[in-house]
């Protein structure tokens, strides 16, 4: 009877090791390893604050963050990464205009820079906003690329920038497939 009770333990001992390798060793071990989107896209906004001196009265934009390769074209990678920027800034005690007409913020080609300065200005300008947070992001093979620039209205001075990659999972994948 212990024998068997022995062998038992022994054997559930066994199956159970696999699981732990893939605890440990991630992909390749069996188990599934996920990018903390939100982690490093709360990083990315902390870095941009400790840059840049902000008024705490004042609003700040966000636009939505778009394709480098397609500058007028987004996915939902690019507005939910917008979000959780809009979400961190106010959790550090920005306020942040919402802005449902957020493709008014989207460049487009041949006319970016034109289109940008003048209607960041005006909606800026209705906002009172003293900045106002852009994007870019770049996929390749095994990681997304993402810029952020926190840029003064005025002038379309850049203020502060923060760049990071994310190493593309099946979840950053789903993000960039959906429109």
């Amino acid at each position: 009877m212990t024998r068997r009770l022995l062998l038992c333990m022994h054997l559930a001992l066994a199956l159970g090791l696999p699981g732990c390798a893939g605890y440990y060793y991630g992909e390749r071990g069996g188990a599934v390893v996920r990018t903390d989107v939100l982690q490093a896209n709360y990083q990315a906004v902390d870095r941009l604050l400790e840059t840049a001196p902000l008024d705490p009265r004042r609003s700040v934009l966000v636009a939505t963050l778009v394709n480098v390769d397609r500058l007028q074209e987004s996915s939902r990678l690019g507005r939910i990464f917008s979000e959780q920027i809009a979400g961190r800034l106010v959790q550090r005690g920005v306020p942040v205009a919402e802005l449902r007409l957020r493709e008014q913020l989207v460049l487009h080609p041949g006319q970016g820079e034109l289109l940008l300065s003048r209607e960041l200005r005006e909606v800026s300008q209705a906002h009172d906003a003293q900045a106002v947070v852009v994007g870019t992001y770049a996929v390749s093979g095994a990681m997304v690329y993402v810029s952020l620039k926190l840029v003064h209205p005025q002038g379309n001075q850049v203020v502060a920038a923060s760049d990071y990659a994310l190493a593309l999972d099946e979840n950053l994948r789903g993000l960039l497939q959906g429109r």
